[in-house]
């Protein structure tokens, strides 16, 4: 018993002493801590020694710490030993506690040194520092209190930093969002237009109609009826392939989830953008689809300038093709337009004289629509160009694979960076299988 209470007075005093230079204690108040001493339990003794680390730094307070379980362990044997040997402390001992002590108020000055000088650079952020400081985070910690407890004999502590500045941005963490802001995600309208139909093959063939010539005639009784004809055109569409990637760290990967799903949808989004392009201006040459508005997959409108006749020449040659494809047996559904051609198309109109629109038509912003078919507004139209066409019977889009993401770290030397590659591919054809149900040209002829 003598032991321990020897022991716990050697910590209940560096408590008290570094404890109450912190807070600027007179020698007497001290001395007063100091006497009283037999009547502290354990847990008194430990939150006196670790309030002391509420200034300074984590090391500091570490080494203090260690420096401390050392030398009572050194004077616990030595304790255990004379008193086994003589039952009483020698003069000795006694002495050594004396340095110890005296060690004690050396880093009792320090302290206060580190406290005045945090004071000096953090003014108006003491609370802060003091509320979170690392002696209140020591208390806290759950090793701490089952040291207390005697569940177990030693305890280890991750202190967090800190420190306090009053220029600087380290007083109110980073409000870090996840994800990311997205750009522009403009909406792709030229493929949801067509028909789709899965297919297995790298290439798709079919025959379309090239010259129809309809003979049908009343017949006399018994009489020879006339021979109409018709010839094909046997026509072959490969499959293309889009593609493109980048690459991304693999701690990114592991630490940012919704970043790296945003970068996912990104790269889908850049494959379904080149289709829509493809869709109308692909010139078929390998690996290219053959779009639209590539010569021989679509019928010339044929007007000039003059055939179109004023005043407003875009809106008339607009109704004179829906009038030609309606007469060749087809139904228009959708005009294509590039967006600065539709705006061309209203300030034509309130530039008319009189004004060729209603109040109603200004409320209801300039409905997409012309003579009754809706205008499917597309950057990837040519400005001053234009296309009316009865998708239904135009094309086809065949669908080889739909947009997929893959992810790898074997490409190049990702696995020695750390890096992993994304890419995203889509594999589709696209077949015009009547030219005759897809008019345009363009919007101004001369």
């Amino acid at each position: 018993m003598k032991t321990f209470k020897f022991i716990g007075l050697c910590i209940a005093s560096l408590g008290l002493l570094v404890l109450g230079f912190n807070v600027g204690a007179a020698p007497h108040e001290v001395v007063a801590g100091l006497s009283g001493l037999a009547s502290l339990d354990h847990s008194q003794l430990f939150t006196g020694l670790l309030m002391a680390g509420t200034v300074g730094n984590s090391d500091a307070v570490m080494k203090m710490l260690d420096g401390v379980e050392k030398s009572l362990a050194d004077f616990q044997m030595k304790a255990q030993r004379e008193l086994q040997e003589s039952n009483r402390v020698s003069t000795e001992t006694v002495n050594a506690l004396e340095a110890v002590q005296c060690k004690q108020r050396e880093l009792a000055d320090e302290i206060l040194l580190l406290k005045q000088k945090g004071v000096a650079e953090g003014t108006g952020s003491s609370s802060l520092a003091a509320s979170q400081g690392w002696g209140g985070q020591i208390i806290r910690n759950q090793g701490f209190n089952d040291l207390l407890r005697g569940d177990r004999s030693r305890a280890k502590f991750e202190i967090t930093n800190n420190t306090v500045t009053i220029g600087g941005n380290t007083l109110v963490g980073a409000d870090r969002r996840p994800g990311a802001v997205p750009g522009a995600f403009s909406q792709l309208k030229i493929e949801e237009l067509f028909a789709h139909i899965p297919t297995s093959s790298n290439m798709v063939e079919y025959s379309r109609e090239n010259v129809y010539t309809n003979a049908a005639a009343e017949t006399a009784e018994a009489g020879a009826g006339p021979e109409s004809s018709v010839t094909f055109t046997l026509v072959q569409q490969p499959t293309s392939t889009i593609t493109h990637w980048l690459k991304v760290s693999k701690q990114l990967a592991a630490d940012n989830a919704a970043l790296v799903a945003y970068i996912n949808t990104r790269l889908a989004w850049g494959v379904q953008r080149r289709v829509d392009s493809q869709l109308v201006n692909g010139n078929g040459t390998s690996p290219n689809i053959s779009g639209l508005l590539q010569s021989g997959n679509f019928t010339p409108h044929g007007y000039t300038a003059a055939t179109v006749g004023t005043p407003l020449p875009r809106h008339r040659i607009i109704r004179r093709v829906i009038s030609d494809l309606r007469a060749a047996g087809y139904v228009p559904n959708a005009i294509l337009l590039n967006p600065a051609d539709w705006l061309a198309f209203d300030l034509d109109l309130l530039a008319s004289t009189p004004a060729a629109l209603s109040s109603m038509d200004i409320a209801n912003g300039f409905l997409p629509m012309l003579f009754g078919v809706p205008v499917i507004e597309s950057s990837s139209v040519t400005v001053d160009t234009f296309a009316v066409l009865d998708t239904l019977a135009a094309g086809s889009i065949y669908d080889r694979q739909e947009v997929e993401i893959e992810v790898s770290e074997s490409d190049s030397d990702n696995f020695t960076k750390n890096l992993i590659t994304v890419k995203a591919t889509r594999r589709l054809a696209f077949a015009i299988e009547q030219t005759a149900a897809v008019r345009a040209g363009d919007l101004s002829p001369v």
